[in-house]
């Protein structure tokens, strides 16, 4: 298929290319015109093409393309008012529900600059943060205020506010209260995003987004992952993670329903999936693996048949996991793999894993993926190297003004691994996560793979430390499931019989949870000094 066949393709699913009354199709084309590929185009097209269709439905109920619009336009009144300009940095620091989505979208129709903070940040990491970053504003939870003590209450607003939110707080719901909720004019300059990176081995680092400049990467993303306008999409990943975001922002562009809720419940997400006929869940590997794990008389009694499309990204995508989701739900899984750096490299569809589980899955369209060696030379189909990508959502770089490494146009990934015959790619692991035992290369996916699959683990992470003999070895921090007499000898003697003798764990040591952020990443910095245990 040619690229005008691909691209129409793409656009009659979806929604792009559908008959409307010409007013609306109007409407719609000049909110495009005028803001671009987008989150304020995206809401403000939806407002015209589809008015009375629900937008939002969270923890405070439902609400509309019009009044969502309304409030978003109110909000960009609010924020002018309070002298906010075209490239001033307002802070975020929110779960998943309407307020958020106001507010992102109200910063972009200003031309600001967005920080989108981390819900489990140190007070230390956003005072830091929000210093570095020139903060004029931090809009948060109300849940959020005791990290927050130092700020002046000048500079806070609410997102989402209780009933005994403070006084001297103002929300965004009622400063939107009285203001006007026409259309907002053009700004000097366009709104960007700054995501911080996961910080699992340091301090996060801000990472560039601007907003697309055209449909090209809209279509990539939904030429891989297919989905279909005016669906009801449930959004479990959080939005302040570049996973949430792209499929806010991307799908936003398809008229949906979007499912938020405040936090995420695997019993909760079932009950939602039946009740409002949910086709695309948005989610991170622990997500799939609590929903795996849900009350099982909750899976028996919930009806899930209405998912089409479970879209998982954020962190490696464990063992036989996908097949596990699958067997129990619906063949909808499509795993997105790729950083906020690089954006998408691969992505898999629910036959590549049927048929290849692990994989990372294919290239998507106007997407380069090459494995290279240290030396930026590519290596044989088949060799173990460094991935490196280019696609049509160019990194523009951290806030402290480095960069990722380039190799002939080619972003560094940071990841090792290699392509099957098939043109399916898989990942085998951190390049700087892997060790050389013995003079052999090992990565320490191989054994969390193989011991997540132990009937008595809960959930495990492997990292490299040293060894007198072999010069490093893996070792295991591990959560038994509950009630389980599982020992350290009977994890290693499993490994003995399932990996490589170089993948065998020194050690093995057991903690009551592992350290992981909202999108499953364990961060390593947290974990306690490493103890031998056999």
């Amino acid at each position: 298929m040619g690229d005008l066949g691909y691209k129409l393709k793409v656009l009659r699913r979806m929604g792009v290319i559908k008959a409307l009354p010409p007013h609306k199709m109007i409407g719609a084309a000049r909110q495009l015109k005028k803001w671009g590929p987008g989150l304020p185009s995206g809401v403000n097209a939806a407002a015209k093409r589809y008015p009375k269709q629900v937008a939002i439905i969270d923890d405070a109920g439902e609400i509309t393309y019009e009044n969502f619009a309304k409030q978003i336009n109110q909000f960009t009144e609010v924020l002018r008012d309070r002298g906010l300009q075209p490239g001033d940095s307002v802070a975020v620091l929110c779960r998943n529900h309407r307020y958020l989505v106001i507010a992102l979208t109200a910063v972009m129709q200003l031309g600001g600059r967005i920080l989108l903070l981390n819900t489990m940040s140190s007070r230390a990491q956003l005072t830091d943060l929000a210093e570095r970053e020139g903060a004029e504003l931090l809009i948060l939870d109300q849940e959020f205020l005791p990290l927050v003590e130092d700020v002046r209450r000048s500079r806070l607003m609410l997102a989402w506010a209780g009933r005994d939110a403070p006084d001297d707080l103002p929300s965004i719901e009622s400063a939107t209260a009285n203001q006007p909720s026409g259309d907002q004019p053009l700004p000097a300059r366009h709104g960007e995003i700054i995501i911080f990176t996961s910080g699992t081995t340091g301090l996060p680092k801000g990472a560039k987004r601007k907003e697309p400049e055209d449909l090209k990467p809209v279509l990539a993303f939904f030429g891989s992952i297919p989905y279909r306008s005016n669906s009801v999409v449930a959004i479990g990943a959080p939005l302040f993670h570049s996973w949430g975001l792209i499929n806010l922002g991307f799908g936003m562009s398809t008229c949906p329903t979007f499912v938020f809720r405040r936090r995420f419940s695997p019993e909760q997400t079932l009950r939602d999936i039946e009740k409002y006929k949910v086709e695309v869940l948005v989610v991170v590997p622990l997500m799939l693996q609590r929903m795996v794990k849900a009350d099982p008389q909750v899976v028996k009694d919930t009806d899930v048949s209405s998912l089409k499309i479970t879209a998982s990204s954020g962190s490696a995508l464990a063992g036989d996991l996908a097949l596990h989701f699958m067997d129990m739900f619906t063949d909808s899984i499509y795993n997105f793999y790729g950083a906020t750096e690089t954006s998408w490299i691969t992505i898999a569809d629910p036959k590549d894993l049927r048929a290849a589980p692990g994989t990372a899955g294919r290239v998507p369209w106007r997407t380069t993926v090459k494995i290279l060696d240290h030396d930026g030379i590519e290596v044989p189909q088949g060799d173990i190297g460094v991935i490196h990508v280019v696609n049509d959502m160019p990194f523009g770089g951290y806030t402290d003004g480095r960069n990722k490494s380039f190799h002939s146009g080619l972003m560094d990934s940071g990841d090792l691994g290699y392509f099957d015959e098939e043109g399916r790619l898989f990942v085998a692991g951190r390049d700087d996560d892997m060790i050389i035992s013995g003079g052999e290369n090992v990565f320490p996916r191989e054994l969390e793979d193989c011991l997540v699959e132990h009937p008595e683990v809960a959930d495990v992470v492997v990292t490299g430390i040293a060894d007198p003999e072999w010069g490093q070895r893996l070792a295991a921090y591990v959560v038994r499931k509950e009630g389980s007499g599982v020992t350290a000898d009977d994890l290693v003697q499993y490994a003995k019989d399932n990996v490589a003798r170089s993948a065998v764990p020194r050690g093995v040591m057991f903690l009551d949870t592992l350290p992981r952020n909202p999108t499953g990443k364990v961060m390593k910095r947290q974990l306690p000094a490493f103890e031998t245990t056999v």
